[in-house]
């Protein structure tokens, strides 16, 4: 027999009004794509491709400028080191990930599993804490972008100019309004702005290269510009090597790509433990976007430096952040740059509906479940509120300014990538593939390495994710704190045994007495029941049951209980494993009431010891203050004292 324990409502009730908007925020309705039942929202795979493309394809808006800024005449060569490390390092990373991840939890949960208890908790802390920098600055730099090339298009109305903040601030709000309004449509939207963008970029970079080949001499130029510079062809591909840290905005997507993997439609023959046409899905979608975005980040490279004036970039410069918009309008007319840069504008926008998704999909799936987050951060609508309101805040603080957010969305980005790479070396390592495991190490030592000299180079991006860890932390751990005394089983199960002992008595109280799991002697049960009957009054001739927890993880919040019933020396023992004791002796007393319609008593020695240790103790190892916090747990759940189960002290 088994049952779900839930909370009581609060014997309050509340406004009307208030009724109503607690309904709004909480409406599922309102989830995003990636939210939905996978049988209702599954997709081709080259459809979900463009969910992600939109993060991905998008920084092409901003990218070539900033290789070029960069790296100067280099742009290019720098450029071919990036995109090697796209195919050969991160690709065949995520491809991996995707593999060990089918549902969409990523390289995070990867990790999770190799660490346990508090340090791997801690650890995913951490980690969500990039992650946190690395959508939300996509959000912000994108939506920062976005507003720029509005600003900078010709036609543009004169009232804009200096208004970038509250453009930007703008375009994040009515992002926040789809999440808020539903997000059903998210893939046939994103489908829609990648394929009219890519096309309008192809057509940018095929005139741009036609100029190239009429104005003849420019590929010379470049090359004398580049030897006179540098002359040794090692040195070129060292100091490009040494740039590429800071081309890495360049490797953004790949994390969202294993996020939107529940939306891929997989094959016939698929199952819940192996979704194999999912899988095979994934790696296409990772593959071609890769390859399509190696094509273009190549081609722009090389147009940009050679067609645009260097002092063009430098800031306030017509390309800087635009580069494919200024060709576009200098080559094809302002008509046509006019429509480029809405196409831009658009896809910008829409790239922070892809973090976004990301965030409403790490968000829930761990906070949550580690009791580090309120109830309600399962929603979406209330997470979406509070993720534009730091977003708002992080574009204040960066004044809207893309180059100065660039050095935190690298930092994000690398170190996701970074931590995909050393889960799957772990990985590879665990089921001693021992070509594969050298093949990701490499790998991880590239991304390691590239992450350090980025960090090194710029600061503000450590900076701005330890900021966003830090409060992850804090507030994980307060929210723990506030919620310690909920009921924490997400269901009970007493097997035949035990539901045979808290049925055998068909009137009157069940007599529970909490026994320490270690001291299984047939002295320490009669010493505990000789106790009780001494201390507390329990007759003599009641027959108690003992009731044991054994604490395993205490890091977990939520557990199944599983309650066995076992005889030992004589004595009838209900054992449940649990990640604390106190809230699972009040869930099993609430379930035992609810299945037998007797109340429970249960009966506790004091704890010895320093009553705030003790606290913390509970708090973090799930012991402690046993009999008080069991009691404050029974409270909270059961107002109505006449139906609340006893608890007693000697």
């Amino acid at each position: 027999m088994s049952s779900s324990v839930r909370t009581p409502p609060r014997p309050q009730p509340r406004p009307r009004r208030r009724q109503r908007l607690e309904r709004w925020l909480l409406n599922e309705s309102s989830q995003p794509a990636s939210h939905q039942p996978e049988q209702e929202s599954a997709q081709s795979w080259w459809k979900v491709m463009c969910l992600t493309g939109v993060d991905y394809f998008s920084t092409l808006g901003y990218q070539p400028a900033i290789a070029a800024a960069a790296a100067g005449v280099l742009s290019p060569l720098a450029t071919l080191v990036l995109v090697a490390v796209t195919l050969f390092a991160a690709l065949p990373v995520y491809k991996r990930v995707a593999s060990e991840s089918p549902r969409g939890e990523g390289s995070i949960a990867m990790l999770e599993k190799l660490l346990p208890k508090w340090r791997g908790k801690v650890f995913v802390l951490v980690l969500l804490g990039f992650a946190a920098t690395s959508f939300l600055i996509t959000m912000t730099l994108s939506a920062a972008d976005a507003s720029a090339h509005l600003i900078e298009n010709p036609f543009a109305p004169e009232g804009l100019q200096g208004q970038q903040i509250l453009i930007t601030v703008l375009f994040l709000g009515a992002l926040s309004g789809v999440f808020l309004r539903g997000f059903t449509e998210a893939i046939g939207i994103a489908v829609g702005l990648v394929a009219v963008f890519l096309l309008l970029n192809l057509c940018v970079i095929v005139v741009s290269l036609a100029q190239i080949v009429a104005q003849g001499g420019l590929v010379v130029s470049w090359w004398t510009a580049l030897t006179t510079q540098y002359g040794n062809p090692l040195v070129m591909v060292g100091l490009a090597v040494l740039i590429f840290p800071r081309l890495a905005l360049g490797l953004s997507g790949f994390e969202t790509g294993v996020v939107v993997m529940p939306q891929i439609q997989g094959g016939p023959d698929d199952t819940e433990q192996h979704p194999a046409g999912r899988i095979a899905g994934a790696h296409k979608l990772l593959t071609s976007a890769a390859l399509i975005m190696s094509v273009f980040l190549i081609a722009s490279s090389v147009v940009t430096t050679l067609l645009i004036p260097p002092a063009a970039f430098e800031e306030g410069g017509p390309a800087n952040g635009r580069a494919l918009a200024y060709l576009a309008h200098e080559y094809l007319g302002d008509g046509f740059g006019t429509l480029y840069d809405i196409s831009t504008i658009g896809i910008l926008w829409f790239a922070g509906a892809s973090a976004m998704t990301g965030l409403l999909n790490l968000v829930p799936r761990y906070l949550p479940r580690y009791g580090m987050a309120p109830e309600w951060a399962k929603a979406v609508r209330p997470l979406v509120l509070v993720i534009t309101l730091i977003a708002i805040l992080v574009t204040l603080f960066f004044r809207a300014d893309v180059e100065a957010q660039g050095g935190a969305y690298a930092t994000g980005v690398l170190a996701l990538i970074t931590s995909a790479s050393v889960a799957v070396t772990l990985s590879a390592r665990r089921k001693q593939q021992r070509g594969r495991t050298i093949g990701f190490g490499i790998a991880a030592g590239v991304f390691v390495l590239t992450t350090a000299v980025n960090i090194v180079a710029r600061p503000e991006g450590l900076k701005i994710a330890g900021c966003f860890i830090l409060g992850i932390i804090v507030i994980s751990f307060v929210s723990r704190s506030r919620r310690a005394f909920e009921l924490r089983a997400t269901s009970i199960r007493l097997d035949e045994a035990a539901l045979s002992f808290v049925s055998a008595q068909d009137d009157g109280d069940i007599l529970l007495i909490a026994h320490e799991p270690k001291r299984l002697s047939s002295a320490a049960y009669r010493h505990k029941l000789q106790h009780a009957c001494r201390v507390s009054h329990v007759p003599t001739t009641a027959r108690p049951l003992f009731i044991e927890v054994t604490v395993d993880d205490s890091s977990d919040f939520e557990t199944e209980l599983r309650v066995r019933g076992v005889v030992r020396h004589g004595y009838r023992v209900l054992e449940v494993h649990s990640s604390n004791v106190p809230n699972t002796i009040a869930a099993v007393m609430l379930h035992i009431r609810d299945v037998t319609g007797l109340m429970p008593h249960v009966y506790f020695r004091w704890t010895e010891g320093d009553p705030v240790a003790n606290l913390f103790k509970f708090l973090f190892i799930g012991e402690g203050e046993i009999a008080p916090v069991t009691r404050e747990v029974l409270r909270a759940a059961e107002p109505d004292v006449t139906k609340r189960p006893w608890v007693h002290v000697g």
